[in-house]
């Protein structure tokens, strides 16, 4: 194994904070069931985020290159966003952590309960 840096200059450790924060994980899950979503389809697929931060986590989704988003010249305008081939390779791995999540569920809650 080698060993890890996560000095302010580790290129790792920028994109792992983007699976840190409380609502990217989410989204691509939630892109990546539906295939292709429209703006309205996704806040409402997730209730409890707010428009503001599901526009700027979609926005850093996009930058980052796991989305891609299409706007349509319509009135009123359509956007929808898909996962971009990148964006794929990384949901086997969510998955993965979402399995781990289910089955330890109970441990975590055990431990934060002798706290």
């Amino acid at each position: 194994m080698t060993k890890r840096s996560y000095d302010g200059f580790c290129p790792v450790r920028h994109i792992l904070d983007r699976f840190g924060d409380k609502w990217s994980m989410l989204i691509l899950s939630t892109i990546h069931e539906r295939g292709v979503i429209r703006f309205g389809e996704l806040g409402r697929a997730i209730p409890d985020i707010s428009q503001k931060m599901l526009t700027t986590t979609l926005r850093t989704l996009e930058t980052d290159g796991y989305i891609s988003r299409h706007v349509y010249a319509e009135i009123p305008p359509r956007v929808e966003y898909s996962m971009t081939e990148l964006g794929e390779t990384l949901i086997p791995h969510l998955d993965s952590l979402v399995a781990w999540a289910l089955a330890h569920r109970s441990d975590v809650e055990t431990a934060r309960a002798k706290r």
